[in-house]
């Protein structure tokens, strides 16, 4: 009986250890809150009372490309699916960041012949048929008071028109280019999100933060004059009534091609004769279920289309275009990549078909992603592809899924850097410096004092903190937890969750606790130094001896950062060969003991590669006295 005891005690006090010793994410009262109100459940899936809202937009607007000048309206109705009362509707006003009294990212810089007093004028403004009771403008928000309270499960509508200049030098992810060309974006009185988490997402507009939008309809009609053709967010609904014969019978061929088909050379554009307009002409698109709509206008842009496979089930297509101008000689192979890219995200990794039915990369400069929309520069070289493909696997992340990235970039411009890397090697060989390298980490990043940890508000961050923690720190986490799960297993559970948040908002939690759901496993011991602590990884050889015949080496882990080993062994002979092991070793501990037996005296020790980054390498050798 005591024996019995005795070993029940044991038991449980080993339990009680081991708990005590169990890694636990902080989670902050926001997000204990919406368990509690069980708009998200702990098994990273939407909560039983999940809700979201939406709008449908009817929006006209002209663009004329000699003055510069947007002008507007639409009818806008908003359903308030959440189980509040909101007697508020938030508007973001994007252009407001040229007035001279907005506060601007210091990372963007504005021309001074932008800059105005007025930004974006609003001439009318009815909600359901009356003026609101009252508009209030703050930063590059709009707040506009009901006449009455917008219960919840009803719907307010309204009518508004609005005009503002594009700006003439400046390009923050829209702009001119090559004088008469334009990137429409951020363009029309957006409703904001009003989410489980914060409410109103009331974040003012400097320059550096990008997308938190929910999904809506959009039925959009752009008047330009009949010298520009537009691409744009949606399904264009009227090419018959805009494009002469021969270019729309091109037009068609091409979306059922797997062929790279020139609709417009630039011939065409000498010869100036392509559309059936001699004055004005409007384009009509449609756009169901999507976070944002964009558009671009040319008069002198060539345009490359193809069509790529994406279901292999439906057979659905998507099609892929490319517009750019002459002079851009990497773009002549853009809509080839786009082709590929969108192939590879499709039937590898992610592994999803591409959801959406088209997508122009449109040739202006940097590289940003709109929904069907891609603003890529050229660079001279094959780099116009490498950004492409970034801002293809956006559409993912946060366009499939609604992620806030004006809180946590790193959820989206993360998975945007890792994703593609398999395809730029295949395009760039050995050009290609994947971020996630030792060199370009450091020297780009940790020696900038760039690092925070990722769970910090990305709007609380700029420069070389901002980079880090929304580009290159997550996409090392992504690619360092792909080599330890495994392809084939990394595959299911990230397509599992993207599934699961598929039109709707994750949080970060989300995507913990959906990973450790479909994994049966708390990967917390992973998750928190990589996304809620500071750290720059470091490994090294602590001792390498001889035992028995086996050769013992122990490696160390002397950060919190959990890395993969990589361990190049070279013998006397000259020969070599390699140990592997994944970030998993250091689940337990920070102390790795390897015990191999050779056939061969070994003569040096080398740990580590250019894919993995440790801050401190004068301790990774080891050599044979």
């Amino acid at each position: 009986m005591k024996n019995l005891l005795l070993i029940i005690f044991l038991i449980a006090f080993c339990k009680i250890k081991y708990v005590s010793a169990q890694i636990t994410l902080p989670v902050s009262t926001e997000f204990e809150i919406a368990y509690g109100n069980k708009t998200r459940s702990k098994d990273g899936k939407p909560g039983e009372k999940y809700w979201q809202n939406n709008s449908n937009y009817k929006l006209k607007v002209e663009l004329d490309p000699k003055t510069r000048l947007l002008s507007g309206s639409g009818i806008i109705e908003y359903k308030n699916n959440s189980p509040d009362t909101l007697n508020e509707i938030v508007f973001r006003l994007y252009p407001d960041i040229f007035k001279r009294s907005s506060i601007r990212d210091g990372s963007n810089s504005i021309s001074e012949e932008d800059l105005n007093d007025t930004g974006v004028n609003i001439e009318s403004l009815n909600v359901n048929g009356k003026k609101p009771k009252k508009v209030e403008r703050r930063g590059t928000n709009m707040f506009v008071t009901l006449n009455e309270p917008l219960r919840s499960n009803s719907k307010v509508q309204f009518e508004i028109s609005w005009k503002y200049f594009i700006p003439k030098l400046t390009h923050i992810r829209e702009g001119i280019y090559f004088k008469t060309s334009y990137f429409v974006a951020y363009w029309y009185p957006q409703i904001a999100v009003y989410d489980d988490i914060d409410g109103w997402d009331i974040i003012d507009y400097t320059g550096q933060q990008e997308f938190y939008n929910d999904f809506n309809n959009y039925e959009v009609e752009v008047t330009v004059p009949a010298s520009h053709l537009i691409w744009a967010t949606g399904v264009w609904q009227n090419p018959d009534k805009i494009l002469k014969t021969e270019y729309l019978s091109l037009y068609k061929k091409a979306l059922k091609s797997n062929e790279i088909i020139n609709i417009i050379s630039e011939a065409d554009r000498k010869m100036k004769n392509i559309s059936l307009s001699n004055t004005k002409h409007t384009f009509k698109f449609i756009a169901d279920h999507v976070p944002d709509f964009a558009f671009t206008a040319s008069d002198t842009y060539l345009w490359d289309m193809t069509s790529v496979i994406v279901n292999d089930s439906s057979k659905a297509r998507t099609a892929v275009s490319a517009v750019y101008h002459k002079s851009s000689k990497d773009f002549y192979s853009v809509a080839s990549y786009g082709q590929t890219c969108i192939n590879y995200f499709s039937h590898k990794l992610p592994g999803i078909p591409f959801p959406y039915p088209n997508l122009t990369i449109f040739n202006g400069d940097g590289g940003m992603e709109f929904p069907m929309l891609v603003n890529d520069g050229s660079f001279g070289n094959q780099e116009a592809a490498e950004v492409a493909a970034h801002e293809i696997a956006h559409t993912y992340f946060p366009f499939f899924m609604g992620i806030n990235e004006r809180k946590y970039a790193w959820m989206d411009e993360g998975w945007a850097q890792t994703l593609p890397n398999d395809i730029v090697i295949n395009v760039k060989g050995d050009a290609f410096k994947p971020q996630q390298s030792n060199s370009f980490y450091f020297q780009m990043l940790s020696k900038n004092n760039g690092d925070v940890p990722l769970i910090t508000l990305s709007n609380k961050l700029n420069n070389n903190a901002y980079t880090n923690a929304s580009y290159f720190r997550p996409s090392l986490a992504y690619a360092f937890l792909k080599d330890m799960l495994g392809d084939e297993m990394f595959g299911k559970t990230l397509r599992e969750y993207m599934q699961r948040w598929n039109g709707k908002h994750p949080i970060p939690f989300d995507f913990f606790n959906s990973f450790n759901n479909y994994l049966n496993e708390d990967l917390s011991w992973y998750w928190k130094p990589w996304f809620f602590e500071t750290g720059i990884p470091d490994l090294g050889i602590k001792e390498v001896r001889t035992e028995k015949g086996s050769t013992i080496i122990t490696i160390e882990k002397k950060s919190n950062i959990p890395v993969p080993v990589y361990l190049l062994i070279t013998f006397k002979d000259g020969s070599t060969t390699i140990i592997k092991e994944t970030a998993k070793v250091w689940k337990e501990g920070s102390i790795l003991i390897l015990n191999r037996k050779f056939d061969k005296l070994i003569s040096k020790i080398q740990l580590g590669n250019d894919q993995i980054p440790d801050s401190e390498m004068s301790d990774n050798k080891y050599e044979e006295q």
